[in-house]
């Protein structure tokens, strides 16, 4: 048995959780935070068989999207620095890691 933990951004989260339910997986939900990019991602955890795994990969691959934004560079108290120049950054997809799970029970 593997968990696969995904972190999604909250605008593809519903059409994730949506693909999953109807391909007969379960998954719980946890808002995150990070870094750089802070807002709005949301770490999904599912359980699934080890064969499945690639299943769970392909519903995050086709309903997430990437797109391209401007995000100010490092912040910093030089006047006139280029660091506070906008630079583009991709934001969105999903990056999922893979556990094994050594045991697994339902209660």
């Amino acid at each position: 048995m593997k968990l696969v933990i995904a972190i999604v951004m909250n605008s593809d989260l519903s059409q994730v959780i949506d693909a999953l339910s109807v391909n007969g997986f379960f998954a719980s939900r946890t808002a995150t935070t990070g870094q750089f990019l802070a807002d709005g991602y949301t770490m999904v955890f599912v359980g699934t068989q080890d064969e499945k795994v690639e299943n769970v990969f392909k519903i995050l691959e086709e309903n997430t999207s990437k797109r391209k934004i401007e995000k100010e560079g490092v912040k910093s108290t030089l006047s006139g620095s280029l660091l506070k120049q906008p630079i583009a950054v991709e934001k969105g997809g999903a990056v999922a890691f893979v556990i094994d799970v050594e045991d697994f029970r339902k209660f």
